[in-house]
């Protein structure tokens, strides 16, 4: 990662924001990064960091689907090494909308780039007593 890219820089920047505590600052500084994006690439970037402040579930596998997407365009080395995450983020997303097989599919992925998750989704044939069980999905 070029980290001279000025869209890098500020979700650098919106990161130590976020470490420090400082929340809207660094929801400023991400949003700087997407309405700076340039290319593919940066949006790619800019749009995983935007989707971390997204309140709303619906925004939020909006702006990961729009990383995902990105990446997908870029197709070279560049992103190679964001997929695992971007995966993992559109798992989430869909386990929060109550997509569970899609949730499924998706860390199916991640897993298949080395990254495992363990989630919390019904098992496929549902518990009785209608709770979710933990199950690790990629064993």
């Amino acid at each position: 990662m070029d980290l001279e890219n000025p869209v890098v820089k500020l979700c650098i920047a919106g990161t130590q924001a976020e470490f420090r505590g400082a929340l809207q600052e660094a929801r400023a500084l991400y949003q700087q990064a997407w309405e700076r994006a340039r290319d593919d690439y940066e949006a790619c970037i800019a749009a995983h960091y935007v989707a971390r402040f997204q309140d709303d579930p619906e925004q939020k596998m909006h702006w990961n689907r729009v990383a995902l997407e990105r990446a997908e365009v870029v197709g070279d080395e560049r992103v190679r090494e964001f997929y695992p995450s971007l995966y993992l983020n559109m798992g989430q997303s869909c386990e929060q909308l109550g997509d569970q097989d899609e949730a499924r599919r998706y860390y199916d992925l991640a897993a298949a780039l080395g990254v495992r998750h363990e989630a919390v989704l019904p098992k496929p044939n549902n518990r009785e007593d209608g709770k979710n069980a933990k199950v690790n999905i990629n064993p």
